[in-house]
């Protein structure tokens, strides 16, 4: 690997605050962060990512960390082949058994321990105290969040079928590993399906959690006691166009 040849020229993905760039002459993928990104944040991502190699979950190699023209750059394997939202979609009629392997591929994760994480519990909690929710519900799901079962089981936290790539042999890598904790699957699997539904597909969200739920001997009313706790503590990211609807879920108390 050449660093003072990287070419950044091919730019496969493209976010706000980042960009994602192919050398394909050397195989690498960069994650290319603009300035006003926090470095620390970088940092501890790349460190997550170190973290959960050493788990020997199946994902791109983290290759290097540097900065590239004063921004900071995460460096990784560059996986050939097709995330499996693009194969759910250009293949329908395999949807289900995608899906399958989706929920076997996150059950996996969750078999998983890494005691170096930080904790989902933590980070959930001091989430839940930077939203504007008055007084009186911050209490109320901090409450509820302490009584939830305490775990360590490696959770991703952004964990959709975009952050899976099947690579041209077939074989699944998990990308995207800067919300990484420990803790309680539940609220990984709350999370999930809380992204079906703000991607607009409510009938995925629900087969996934059907899926899941069957796959891993866990009732359902348990993963849904931490939706409002996960869609509070999702709703300070800052995305207006999904606010709304996350909090929409945090006075959900009762279910059918």
């Amino acid at each position: 690997m050449d660093l003072s040849k990287l070419d950044l020229s091919n730019v496969v993905a493209e976010r706000s605050n980042k960009i994602i760039c192919h050398d394909k002459a050397q195989g690498l993928a960069i994650k290319l962060f603009d300035e006003s990104f926090s470095k620390a944040a970088i940092l501890n991502e790349a460190l997550n990512q170190a973290k959960i190699e050493e788990t020997g979950v199946n994902c791109p190699r983290l290759r290097a960390v540097t900065q590239i023209g004063g921004k900071w750059a995460i460096i990784t394997d560059f996986i050939e082949g097709k995330t499996l939202a693009r194969l759910m979609e250009e293949n329908p009629d395999r949807k289900e058994e995608y899906l399958e392997l989706f929920v076997d591929l996150q059950l996996s994760v969750h078999a998983m321990k890494c005691p170096l994480l930080n904790k989902l519990r933590d980070k959930m909690n001091a989430k839940i105290s930077q939203t504007d929710l008055d007084a009186t519900t911050r209490y109320d799901l901090h409450t509820r969040l302490e009584s939830m079962p305490r775990h360590n089981k490696i959770c991703h936290g952004d964990f959709n079928p975009s952050n899976i790539i099947i690579s041209n042999d077939g074989t699944p890598y998990i990308i995207d590993w800067a919300h990484v904790t420990q803790g309680n699957a539940g609220a990984d699997a709350a999370r999930t399906y809380l992204l079906f539904c703000l991607s607009g597909d409510n009938e995925t969200a629900a087969r996934y959690l059907d899926l899941f739920c069957k796959k891993s001997d866990t009732a359902k009313q348990y993963v849904q006691k931490w939706m409002p706790i996960v869609a509070a503590s999702q709703s300070v990211k800052g995305r207006p166009e999904e606010r709304d609807f996350l909090l929409s879920w945090v006075d959900v108390v009762d279910y059918e």
